[in-house]
């Protein structure tokens, strides 16, 4: 079937969707052409990660893009949708903070990390240190009256009366003051704090003089904040340079290394690092890398690449100047960001290959122990309290590592019968993925013994999955003690083994996961039956009330004064007057 597939794909540009067994997306690439590109999968040798992905593979699908330049957007948008386990690399990076000020009538200032929603806003990053950005937002707020919600509201809120906004939800605004409070914010981020350091001094001098001594305080607090915020900021940059980006990689060993050197206004911000395993092209990976990577970062005013690097398709996909240097000190940062790629990749390839290594082998000794395959497991945990609450989780694992993003949790109808919330659980499980025709487990593990592997028998039996189906027995002092097949035999496992250790943890994750889901459950169950009988205190109160104060306790505790804050006056007193009761 693949040998005639292959046969038919045209010589066109596009992307190419890997598929195993079950029909699922292993793997999304790019070509040029994909006919050679896709060929080249199947004939010849390859190293070791690369024929395990391969040797996976039973089926692929192609979708033809107009140009390169779309079968860039076309592979991000895939792997977006598709999340492919040998594409995570790309997938699973991490987004830094970047400090956000819009450009609006009546601008706001936050912390944010998808930097590629607003046009019409400035954007000031990569904050590394997400304490620092927080840190450095906080004080911005504290020099300059902007506003903090969300919404407009009606009225004024308590930043009004602390002087911490300039209410323009009930008072009208100049429309040149919010334009000089931005331009004094963007000239603040850029590096001249001189203005506002002058102006607090003037104003901690006067109340000085005044024997206003909480005044002057306050000031030379804010001046305090400004030299330690600026301080941690300050980082040596190369001469010359202001927004770029420095990208090189480094492969060994079936791995590559990525680094970019990120710098804002001529300083170094941040000096980026990636490292995994490599199933594709060098340069065809590190391209896709950078497309996909400034879909959720902003672009800097130059690109810096290597010269040896085809950036014709990138170029065209991405709204930047790309340089690749042959000479001078832009040469020289490329050298730097190799070697650090380099250096990265020898520091944690030996780490990161072990543990790889360690996992294969463990879940090879889990399929030799079970008889079955150990690519999707699931495990399954009830919760409940004599009944009340009761919910289920799953936790799903993919070759042994946790894969989040399939977890799920259930509210369920059996009240203490541990055995129907089983059967519950995995009938709407099943069920749906039969419906859906989405990917089923290659064994389920349950949290417990003969009642629990029963009770999911009889349930894939009903719907004629050949799933297999295990279960983890604790002890007398509820520790992980054995694995238990269907058949009810206690499979020996040794209890010094990585493989009795995964397993612990497997189970300590699902119980970890289920019993979580059934707090926030009782807590927001138990939160609404008593502040719903409150006469005026309605979904939008309730929720104020809680994100005030935290848990009824609190509620309970505060003091007329302080629940008015929240509700005002009259519901205050009428609150007071429940909990008296």
């Amino acid at each position: 079937m693949l040998k005639s597939k292959l046969a038919t794909l045209p010589m066109e540009p596009g992307c190419y969707l890997m598929k195993d067994k079950n029909g699922e997306v292993i793997y999304v690439g790019k070509a040029k052409k994909l006919k050679n590109r896709v060929s080249q999968y199947f004939v010849g040798t390859h190293d070791n990660k690369t024929t395990k992905m391969v040797s996976n593979v039973v089926d692929f699908d192609y979708i033809v893009a107009p140009s390169e330049k779309e079968a860039f957007i076309l592979e991000y948008n895939l792997i977006k949708k598709y999340k492919p386990r040998f594409n995570i690399m790309f997938m699973d990076d991490a987004s830094y903070p970047y400090i956000r000020l819009t450009l609006e009538q009546y601008p706001t200032l936050k912390v944010v990390r998808d930097a590629k929603r607003l046009k019409n806003a400035a954007y000031f990053g990569p904050y590394p240190n997400a304490g620092y950005a927080h840190q450095l937002t906080d004080l911005l707020h504290e020099l300059y009256p902007l506003r903090r919600c969300r919404t407009m509201p009606n009225k004024v809120c308590l930043y009004y009366h602390l002087g911490l906004c300039l209410g323009p939800c009930e008072f009208e605004i100049e429309k040149e003051v919010y334009q000089q409070i931005s331009e004094r914010i963007i000239r603040f981020m850029k590096g001249d704090t001189s203005e506002m350091v002058r102006e607090l001094t003037e104003k901690r001098n006067r109340h000085s003089e005044a024997l206003e001594f909480e005044q002057a305080q306050k000031c030379q607090e804010l001046l305090n904040a400004i030299e330690h915020v600026t301080s941690d900021n300050q980082v040596q940059g190369a001469k010359g340079m202001k927004n770029e980006d420095v990208f090189a990689y480094y492969v060994d060993n079936g791995f590559i290394s990525i680094v970019g050197l990120l710098y804002r206004d001529g300083k170094l911000l941040h000096r980026h690092l990636y490292l995994n395993p490599l199933y594709d092209d060098p340069d065809e990976a590190f391209l896709s890398y950078l497309w996909q990577y400034y879909q959720n970062n902003p672009l800097p005013k130059t690109l810096v690449l290597p010269k040896e690097l085809d950036v014709s398709e990138l170029a065209e996909s991405l709204d930047c100047k790309i340089h690749q240097p042959q000479r001078g000190k832009y040469r020289q940062l490329i050298a730097l960001a190799v070697e650090n790629a380099q250096i990265n990749l020898h520091q944690k390839f030996a780490i990161r290959k072990k543990e790889m290594t360690d996992l294969e082998e463990v879940m090879g000794e889990l399929q030799k122990l079970t008889g079955c395959p150990t690519h999707r497991i699931e495990l399954y945990d009830n919760s409940h309290i004599s009944g009340e609450y009761a919910v289920a989780g799953m936790v799903v694992y993919i070759d042994g590592a946790p894969s989040k993003k399939d977890y799920r949790l259930y509210r369920v109808h059996n009240r203490n019968n541990d055995f129907a919330n089983m059967q519950e659980v995995l009938y709407r499980r099943f069920f749906r993925a039969m419906r859906e025709k989405t990917v089923l487990p290659d064994m389920i593990i349950v949290d417990g013994g003969i009642p629990q592997i029963t009770a999911a028998r009889e349930i894939i039996s009903q719907l004629n999955q050949p799933v297999k189906v295990f279960g983890l027995v604790k002890n007398d002092r509820h520790q992980t003690a054995t694995l238990m097949n269907e058949d009810f035999e206690l499979l020996e496992i040794d209890r010094q083994s990585e493989l009795f250790f995964l397993l612990t943890r497997m189970q300590d994750e699902v119980h970890r996961f289920a019993i979580s889901f059934h707090r926030r459950v009782r807590s927001k169950e138990m939160t609404r039956s008593q502040l719903d009988e409150v006469p005026g205190i309605g979904e939008k109160r309730k929720k104020a009330l809680m994100r005030k104060f935290g848990s009824l306790d609190r509620i309970e505790d505060a003091s007329e004064e302080e629940l008015a804050e929240v509700v005002g006056k009259k519901q205050a007193a009428i609150l007071k007057e429940y909990f008296k009761k």
